[in-house]
């Protein structure tokens, strides 16, 4: 059980429903006549909150979740300061907290960005692309992908520009990468070393990258990401923020991920 966010919601959601539900019993078994009458502080409290934190608790839980990017591994698609959605019940929906699959959905497709539970600790939340699927083979070498033997085509446009807290990146190569055809961006930044070698995907997990490779802790350092730690699909940026650069950055609000 993760004492997150999820966790407040659903505590104050029964706090408050048990109070303003106790209320209404008691005053129905007593028989007391209210009418007119204001309810007790605590009382109205708990009856302005709890549909609130319900309808909240409900949005969050089983449609969509709000996240902030705070790194770069995910640049050039995501950058620091964007503030995303992410699709809750893309691939299966899930109880709050105890993050048990009640439905059945969909499955994750290579391509995918994902929010997940980090392996090393479950109370972080990480964002990656979804490279390898259950039973794929990946190998990463000179700064290429291969899946199960084949290249990941990649081609380059050209040098990038990064701004605001992204601008350490400028001078990468900013690359066109296909993934068994999922077409993303990527930077490679010449001499940062990095991870390579070939990895086997355990059934039940996958195999995840950031898009920034030579700035990402991913599955080519620490392994794989079970299926019961994804939170759910990236899909839209809705807000982004950087302070190092020009405030809001209102050319990205209302980008559709891919």
């Amino acid at each position: 059980m993760d004492y997150d966010f999820s966790f407040f919601l659903v505590a104050t959601s029964f706090v408050t429903g048990i109070i303003w539900g106790g209320y209404v019993l008691f005053i129905k078994i007593s028989k007391i006549d209210v009418q007119n009458k204001p309810e007790p502080l605590l009382v109205e409290t708990a009856h302005s909150f709890f549909p609130v934190l319900i309808i909240v608790l409900l949005l969050r839980s089983f449609i969509a979740e709000p996240f902030r990017i705070p790194s770069g591994s995910m640049m050039p698609t995501l950058l620091v300061g964007d503030f995303i959605l992410v699709n809750k019940f893309a691939y299966g929906v899930r109880l709050p907290v105890l993050h048990t699959k009640i439905v059945e959905i969909g499955n994750p497709e290579r391509g995918d960005i994902v929010v997940f539970r980090f392996p090393k600790n479950p109370e972080v939340d990480y964002i990656k692309r979804i490279v390898g699927l259950p039973g794929d083979t990946i190998a990463y070498y000179n700064k290429k992908t291969y899946i199960n033997g084949k290249l990941a085509k990649q081609v380059s446009l050209g040098r990038y520009h990064g701004v605001g807290q992204g601008s350490h990146m400028t001078g990468a190569e900013h690359l066109l990468e296909d993934l068994s055809g999922t077409e993303h961006s990527i930077l490679i930044k010449e001499g940062y070393p990095t991870v390579e070698g070939k990895f086997v995907v355990p059934e039940g997990r996958y195999f995840v990258m950031g898009d920034n490779r030579d700035s990402s802790n991913d599955s080519r350092y620490w392994g794989t990401v079970p299926k019961q730690n994804l939170v759910g699909k990236a899909f839209f940026i809705w807000m982004s923020w950087d302070w190092q650069h020009k405030g809001v950055g209102f050319d990205r609000i209302g980008t559709m991920l891919k």
